[in-house]
């Protein structure tokens, strides 16, 4: 009785983590090996306050789940330590953050990652980590879309002050 109620446990386990690959938006895969618990804490204080789940599971579960979602390629990065970052809602965040923070703690390796429902290449997640974030994109999407009416708005104060002049 014991051994299938383990059983089922570790199925929900899988379940679990195939349904958070499914549902994120991006997700990496980080060996964390060398990371004090200091370090291992602002890690995960940055990542909680950007809404991105950070956890460590099995191997044995993770390659299970990856199977189910048919990412097979992570397979082979479920080697050693491995840690979890799911974000259901900015696809940049993740990458960015662990990019960042293995930028000044070197015991933080990237292995790989999930962009979109598509396996990424390490490259990939590199790039995507020196995208600016949603507000940062929305901000530069709003500039370009103000640059016409401002410029449109100079050049009329500009008639109107030489209009202005030759009147006066």
């Amino acid at each position: 009785m014991a051994n299938s109620n383990i059983i089922e446990q570790k199925k929900q386990l899988v379940d679990e983590i195939a349904e958070k690959f499914r549902n994120s938006q991006s997700t990496v895969l980080v060996d964390y090996r060398g990371l004090n618990v200091a370090e291992a804490d602002e890690l995960r204080k940055q990542l909680r306050e950007a809404n991105i789940e950070f956890k460590v599971y099995k191997n044995s579960m993770t390659r299970r789940a990856v199977d189910a979602v048919e990412l097979n390629a992570l397979s082979d990065t479920l080697v050693g330590p491995t840690a979890v970052a799911f974000s259901n809602d900015d696809v940049v965040a993740p990458a960015k953050i662990l990019n960042n923070f293995a930028k000044e703690h070197e015991a933080l390796e990237i292995k790989g990652g999930v962009i979109e429902g598509e396996v990424a290449t390490l490259e990939q997640i590199k790039e995507l980590a020196d995208l600016p974030n949603y507000e940062g994109m929305v901000s530069m999407l709003l500039s370009v879309l103000q640059a016409p009416v401002r410029n449109f708005a100079y050049a009329t104060k500009a008639i109107a002050d030489q209009k202005e002049e030759e009147s006066a």
